[in-house]
């Protein structure tokens, strides 16, 4: 028996040719994506392949990712990165598929990649992104938020630049979404 038969993913024959047929124009573009990806310097490519894995390590850190938040990180990605939409939506795609396969195993190990390869001011850049992706979908959990802080550890961060980052999100704060804001006198 097949993989695919097993997984009920085997189609008919006829079936299988009309899927063969769209796939091999969607294989091409595929494919002239990933040459650009390819063809890209080698520190550049490794520093956006890592940005890219820690904002989905953050967005899964719930154990789901929304669309608000995949569309968020394909945004940023694409503008970050300088990237046409089309490569950022397969880099992005790419994290996300490594992260919910090696999320556990790869996350410190691509933490700390990106800790050597960045400068202060990208890892700052990317605390605010890590941010912003959590507050795709209007709340930032308490397990997003704990990520973060524990990536910001890892990328050898102060705290104060840890909180100066988590202060332009508060409103978003689950933790703080119950509690009374403050009367102004």
């Amino acid at each position: 028996m097949s993989i695919w038969k097993f997984l009920g993913l085997e189609t008919g024959k006829a079936e299988k040719k009309s899927q063969a047929n769209t796939r091999s124009s969607d294989t091409e573009t595929v494919r002239k994506i990933v040459e650009k990806l390819d063809s890209m310097e080698p520190e550049r490519a490794r520093y956006i392949a890592s940005f890219a894995y820690l904002l989905s390590r953050v967005a899964h850190a719930d154990m789901h990712i929304s669309k608000e938040e995949t569309c968020a990180m394909e945004r940023i990605v694409k503008e970050r990165a300088s990237l046409p939409e089309e490569q950022a939506i397969l880099v992005i795609q790419m994290a996300k598929t490594q992260s919910l396969l090696f999320g556990h195993t790869e996350n410190f190990l691509v933490t700390r990649e990106f800790q050597k390869i960045a400068a202060r001011e990208q890892k700052l850049a990317l605390l605010d992104c890590l941010y912003a992706v959590s507050a795709a979908d209007r709340s930032i959990s308490t397990v997003e938020d704990n990520e973060i802080r524990k990536i910001s550890r890892e990328l050898h961060l102060s705290h104060q630049d840890f909180i100066a980052a988590r202060l332009n999100y508060r409103d978003h704060l689950a933790v703080l979404k119950n509690f009374p804001k403050p009367e102004k006198a």
